[in-house]
């Protein structure tokens, strides 16, 4: 038998109305605690310049969905992180705005390829920036802002995993330097490839492959290995973010992961929830290229479509979605609707209130159970 054509490339799916009514749920519940938080909902365009997205960085480049625009000739990709877009906005439009500046942000994103824990090529991502700053004061908040959006929609029980994106370079630029390859040593701790370590005469790092864990005891095993008070700073600074959520969420710290913060400066997170392989939501600190200098910020996405795939945000319409018959009025339907219902109008004698989803039917003393 011949297989059917594909109706969408691979990684892209249409959304039904339940599904699609859960996102805008979901959505709506992470957007509205972080504007809670004082940040300013902004909403850039799908698709930019090439350049605008992909920076000077040559494999954030080749991992853009590109195509030529035919009004400029001029080459366009679409917007696989919507952080960037966010950076833009705040270093032109709102160069002048006070500072720090929070803003927020949900739409889509594209990615060229998908991964195996995320087949998905277009998902949703949504987001806050503290602009401004990178103190602990500003990490503190982003990562209370993070959590209470994600309890707002439902989402828990979490766990917060702490990492050091520049431990190594503290390390190998001080107490500890190296002769081999700074970024292959990165990727082998980032392995927990402690064979790889030895082989590549870094036994001094095998350490911080033990300091990897439930938060208090890494904690205690990076201090103890921390023997020249380098990290010392970082240490303490973790511990002052975390202080305020170790009753709402479990905390780990894995100080030498590197996996999605190939930005990020001092600090980062990652968001995980019980049975999702992957993690559905990163942030930390990093820097916005503004001219020839930089401008610090603190912030987070979150991707919830695996969890919205799992119910997050389902509802069941029929209590709420009402069916009115042939020759209803008008001005009563118009009165439901106000009140919050759904209502769904015959369109001809066949038509019946089940069959189209509807838990009531309106009767001539009102709704009725269908």
């Amino acid at each position: 038998m011949t297989k059917a054509p594909a109706l969408l490339p691979e990684g892209l799916r249409d959304r039904l109305p339940a599904q699609a009514e859960a996102a805008s749920r979901v959505t709506r519940a992470l957007v509205d605690a972080m504007r809670a938080h004082g940040y300013g909902r902004v909403a850039p365009p799908l698709a930019e310049f090439r350049e605008t997205l992909g920076g000077d960085d040559d494999r954030s480049t080749r991992d853009l969905l590109r195509f030529t625009d035919p009004v400029s000739q001029r080459t366009l990709a679409l917007r696989p992180d919507i952080t960037r877009q966010v950076g833009r906005i705040a270093t032109s439009l709102l160069a002048n705005a006070p500072r720090p500046l929070r803003l927020c942000y949900a739409g889509q994103v594209v990615k060229l390829r998908a991964s195996q824990l995320r087949p998905a090529r277009e998902m949703l991502q949504v987001g806050a920036e503290l602009i401004g700053s990178d103190s602990v004061a500003a990490a503190r908040e982003i990562v209370t802002v993070a959590i209470d959006a994600l309890e707002a929609a439902g989402i828990g029980p979490v766990t917060i995993d702490f990492t050091l994106p520049d431990v190594v370079d503290l390390l190998a630029n001080g107490p500890l330097p190296v002769d081999t390859d700074i970024q292959q040593l990165r990727d082998e701790l980032d392995a927990k490839d402690a064979g790889a370590l030895t082989r590549l005469g870094a036994e001094a790092y095998l350490p911080l492959l033990r300091a990897t864990g439930p938060f208090d005891q890494a904690i205690a095993d990076l201090r103890a290995f921390d023997a020249s008070g380098v990290l010392a700073a970082r240490i303490d600074a973790l511990e002052a973010i975390a202080a305020p959520i170790r009753d709402r969420v479990t905390l780990t710290l894995d100080p030498t992961e590197r996996h999605g913060f190939a930005y990020q400066s001092w600090f980062g997170f990652q968001v995980f929830v019980p049975g999702q392989g992957d993690a559905v939501g990163r942030g930390g600190g990093y820097s916005i290229p503004v001219g020839e200098q930089e401008e610090a910020a603190v912030g987070f996405s979150l991707y919830p479509d695996p969890l919205i795939d799992a119910g997050l945000g389902a509802e069941s319409d029929a209590d709420r979605r009402i069916f009115l018959p042939l020759g209803h009025d008008p001005l009563l339907a118009a009165s439901l609707r106000a009140d919050d219902w759904q209502t769904v109008a015959a369109l001809s004698e066949s038509d019946h209130a089940p069959a189209l989803g509807c838990g009531w039917r309106l009767g001539p003393e009102g709704p009725v159970k269908a």
